[in-house]
């Protein structure tokens, strides 16, 4: 009982803190974007692709989530906008106090922010960071079980992007499966299948994006 009363209390303090970075991210039009999956499943190289393709007509800033290193946000920085790392010495997720106090450091100067969350398909699914959009990215090589597995990472994404497709030809991965199960958990979520490294299904993604930043009324 002792513990449910504490990781209530952490969770009503960071939805608090939620609300505030919403309340800030609102008041400077900035529509703000959380990215989570497991390590390896292609975060930062879709959101580098991404930053690519939309950094012309958006101005992008972001917020790295990471337990040691800086290796991602020095791989965002060399696209020329402006990044902010933490590190979590640990923790398996960002939580809403981490992303608020990043937000005194990275410019919000901006129209996107995108924050990369801890490779995890568990903890970051539990901790709000103030976003508009969850990004959820599922990857062929992780098995197209995983839905079912991590219902509550599935259940809070806004969209699914299904990565590195282009190895279909050689794993057994259903995606008709995962589609019929990510419908069972949450029929409001959107699915794309893309491959970050051939390029498939990006453009789809970026006008998907694009279209739901210009209904988001921020901008």
């Amino acid at each position: 009982m002792k513990r449910v009363v504490v990781e209530k209390k952490i969770l009503e303090r960071n939805d608090e803190s939620a609300k505030k970075i919403r309340e800030i991210l609102k008041n400077k039009g900035v529509f703000a974007l959380n990215f989570m999956a497991s390590p390896g499943a292609g975060k930062t190289t879709i959101i580098e692709k991404t930053i690519e393709a939309l950094k012309d007509n958006y101005r992008i800033s972001y917020i790295d989530g990471d337990l040691d290193t800086d290796r991602d946000a020095s791989r965002i920085k060399k696209l020329g906008i402006d990044v902010v790392q933490i590190n979590t010495s640990g923790a398996c997720h960002l939580d809403a106090d981490m992303v608020l106090k990043a937000l005194k450091q990275v410019s919000l100067d901006c129209d996107i922010l995108i924050i990369e969350n801890v490779g995890n398909l568990v903890c970051p699914a539990t901790f709000d960071v103030g976003a508009n959009k969850n990004v959820v990215i599922l990857s062929v090589p992780e098995g197209d079980d995983k839905v079912k597995k991590y219902p509550v990472m599935f259940n809070v994404a806004d969209v699914v992007l299904l990565n590195k497709i282009d190895l279909l030809k050689f794993l057994d991965f259903d995606v008709e499966k995962v589609k019929k199960e990510l419908k069972e958990i949450n029929p409001d979520a959107d699915f794309i299948e893309v491959s970050a490294k051939e390029g498939y299904g990006l453009d789809r993604w970026f006008e998907y994006l694009k279209n739901l930043i210009a209904n988001s009324s921020l901008l």
